[in-house]
């Protein structure tokens, strides 16, 4: 052999290892993943997720990610293995010598896979995969195992184990009795469970339509990959669901979910983050944002992002925060990619915002304190002999929390001395206003 062929062979041979590698260190991950889950205490999925998440030091997208199973019903040429294998039987009392037991030897491969395929499955329902025997003694279907993987609620999860428990002791206390009264009795109570069991699962799945299980799968896909189109969801879907809707329902149905559509391109803002949503807030303001007042002392707090991610991202928090007013699909002065800003301007929507904020800035925790003083000393304390020139103090406060970043830059254009300026803070009037605010209200009362 060549020396160029040895080297072709070599690299092959590298690349076969390297691959064998990749392949084993996915499955000792996945054995970890499964061994974490079964020592998991019965909760709910998304608590689950969360643990996950601070287990392995993954964001919560990632966690959910990980944790996705896409339990799919297995289907040879749109008919079901016990269908198939119905028909096969019928077809072997057809034929006779080898061609018999060939068929028979295929039947027998086929029955051991599905066997192994409801296996899995049940692994799959990771929260009720250590109690597998017993789910196995629940004459579950392929169907009814399948909708295991959608109950996600605590309390749903711990009344189908408390049952299999039942059904267990039950089992456990019947062995090695005669058949007598004790039998009997044990038997019917192991009947009761098993039913009680399936009803339990029959009466989740019936608040759970399969319309409102695809809205899931939609909002799922959007959280995990925004700017997805209808037609990469409707793909993503399992194939029990991607036969009953199509790419254009898909569409309709997300924008009847108040998910933003930005040009056939899908986004949503995940519920993990707008359970914050102020300190998601205050940290993008403080990154991508700005607190600030115009020549005219009115206040100004803004969002801004560009291109078409970040014209649906404020759409998002538009909604999300309910104020505020949006200006879209803005020129840029370098004629790039378009503008789109969230601006707040009324008195109402800033306190609104920077209140709820304060806690969480990092950066532009003094700009809020500037406009919050402002706007109460303009609500209230106009007529103040104090006013004009504390006004103007926050101005200049404002205009030098704003640049005092930026190397060369121009305060003396505003009358702002760089090296004293900050002393201004020092003549703060919100404890003057406070003892104002209530020697009024003893005043009235």
């Amino acid at each position: 052999m060549s020396e160029k062929g040895n080297r072709l062979r070599e690299a092959a041979d590298l690349a076969d290892q390297e691959q064998e590698l990749v392949d084993r260190q996915k499955e000792i991950t996945d054995q970890m993943k499964k061994n974490w889950l079964k020592e998991q205490r019965v909760s709910s999925h998304f608590d689950v997720e969360k643990r996950f998440a601070a287990e392995y030091q993954l964001s919560l997208s990632k966690a959910r990610k990980e944790l996705s199973t896409n339990v799919k019903k297995l289907q040879v040429e749109d008919n079901d293995v016990p269908s198939l294998i119905k028909q096969l039987r019928k077809y072997r009392r057809t034929l006779k010598g080898e061609e018999k037991i060939a068929i028979t030897n295929s039947i027998d491969n086929l029955i051991k896979a599905y066997a192994e395929h409801l296996d899995n499955t049940i692994e799959n329902a990771y929260w009720i995969s250590k109690y597998k025997p017993l789910v196995k003694d629940m004459t579950c279907n392929e169907d009814t195992l399948i909708k295991l993987s959608y109950v996600t609620d605590e309390d749903t999860r711990r009344d189908m184990i408390d049952n299999l428990c039942k059904y267990w002791e039950a089992k456990l206390d019947r062995q090695g009795l005669p058949f007598n009264k004790s039998y009997a009795q044990l038997s019917k109570e192991m009947v009761n469970t098993k039913k009680a069991f399936k009803k339990t699962l029959k009466d989740y799945m019936l608040g759970v339509s399969p319309k409102d299980v695809i809205k899931q799968e939609i909002l799922k896909a959007v959280c995990e990959d925004n700017g997805i189109s209808s037609r990469q969801i409707h793909e993503r879907l399992p194939s029990n669901l991607f036969r009953k809707t199509s790419p254009s329902i898909i569409s309709k149905m997300a924008n009847s979910m108040n998910i933003t559509n930005v040009n056939g391109a899908f986004y949503k803002i995940h519920d993990d983050i707008k359970k914050d949503i102020y300190a998601y807030t205050a940290a993008f303001i403080d990154s991508d944002g700005y607190i600030t007042m115009d020549k005219n002392y009115n206040p100004r707090v803004g969002l801004i992002a560009t291109g078409e991610r970040g014209k649906a991202f404020m759409m998002e928090m538009h909604k999300s925060l309910g104020c505020g007013r949006l200006h879209l699909d803005q020129k840029s002065p370098q004629a790039t990619r378009p503008v789109n800003r969230l601006n707040f301007y009324s008195g109402d929507d800033v306190v609104k915002i920077l209140t709820k904020c304060r806690p969480h800035f990092r950066m532009k925790g003094a700009n809020a304190d500037i406009l919050l003083e402002l706007i109460r000393m303009k609500k209230s304390y106009k007529k103040e002999d104090w006013y004009s020139q504390r006004k103007e103090e926050l101005f200049q406060l404002m205009k030098y929390e704003n640049h005092k970043d930026h190397v060369g830059y121009d305060f003396s254009q505003y009358g702002i001395d760089p090296t004293t300026v900050a002393k201004l803070h020092d003549n703060c009037k919100m404890t003057l206003m406070d003892k104002l605010d209530y020697e009024n209200i003893h005043k009235e009362n």
